[in-house]
């Protein structure tokens, strides 16, 4: 399937089968960004399924993921392009004494030498590609200018090779953290998307879709008790989806058909990841209660 020729209820049927499970509403801004050829802007907490979402647009339409690990300090030269100096300099060294210095000069600056980074290699692939842009809150407001530049365009400078085109629009997905505010002329040229953390019934159904083996009881039991942890206050690295599923793993892995106190104890290390975490939840929640609450499919009390 190409991005020209779906509808809504395909994509989600696709998205279904490819083990992303969601509502209609994130589909339908999925399918608008994708129709307008517009960069797609995901916003929400880690471990939300931001980053699984351009892997899974990547998998639908059966075409490569080029990803941009954004952090501080990245510029430019790693995100767009470089000159691959040592091919250029034992160029130079063979060639000092059999080309014009001239010559040397134009075959040095030439594709052969040009190191493509994640940016240039989606704007120049032959293909339609998926171009993620991952955690770029992390960047300075002036790398998010010149970003903001190239998906105005898709289109690259270099001095030495003039101006470079896109062959195909991009599908672009950028994802941030809310580390800071991204600036107002990015937002405009993105189309936004807020992912939150899913509910009991959707966690229950990612469950299902992504370890068919697991039990019904088991699954359910599993995300009422990930989505508690997630809303005490006070555990500062909420579980992912990621994790959840780990944990489900694990305690297959264990012959665990629900989660007991022995349960839950033997293999909260896959849910919780750092020593402030596992004392609150020993102060606030605890194995036992927790345990009580998701097999008594009550809400749960102070």
């Amino acid at each position: 399937m190409k991005p020209v020729d779906f509808t809504i209820t395909e994509l989600h049927k696709a998205f279904r089968e490819a083990g992303y499970i969601t509502d209609e509403d994130v589909i339908i801004t999925v399918y608008l960004a994708l129709r307008l050829e517009k960069p797609l802007l995901l916003e929400g907490a880690p471990g939300v399924g931001k980053t699984e979402l351009a892997k899974v647009l990547a998998a639908v339409f059966n075409t490569e993921l080029i990803r941009l690990q954004c952090y501080e300090g990245l510029d430019e030269n790693k995100a767009l392009y470089e000159w691959n100096y040592q091919r250029q300099l034992l160029k130079i060294q063979i060639s000092k004494e059999m080309t014009s210095m001239e010559d040397m000069e134009q075959g040095l600056f030439s594709r052969q030498y040009l190191l493509e980074r994640p940016l240039l290699k989606a704007i120049q692939s032959e293909r339609k590609v998926v171009l993620l842009i991952d955690e770029v809150d992390k960047t300075d407001e002036e790398f998010e200018a010149f970003l903001f530049e190239v998906l105005s365009d898709f289109q690259v400078s270099v001095p030495e090779l003039g101006t470079l085109y896109a062959h195909h629009v991009p599908i672009v997905v950028l994802t941030s953290n809310n580390e800071r505010e991204l600036s107002d002329g990015l937002k405009r040229r993105c189309v936004y998307l807020y992912l939150d953390y899913p509910t009991v019934e959707r966690e229950i159904a990612i469950i299902r879709s992504r370890l068919p083996e697991v039990g019904e009881r088991l699954a359910a039991e599993v995300a009422r008790a990930v989505a508690l942890v997630r809303n005490e206050q006070e555990i500062r690295k909420k579980p992912s989806i990621a994790e959840t599923l780990d944990w489900v793993r694990s305690l297959l892995a264990l012959d665990k058909d629900r989660l007991t106190k022995t349960a839950i104890e033997q293999t909260l290390a896959m849910l919780l990841k750092t020593k402030a975490d596992f004392d609150v939840f020993q102060k606030k929640i605890g194995a036992a209660r927790l345990a009580e609450y998701v097999s008594a499919e009550k809400v749960y009390g102070p």
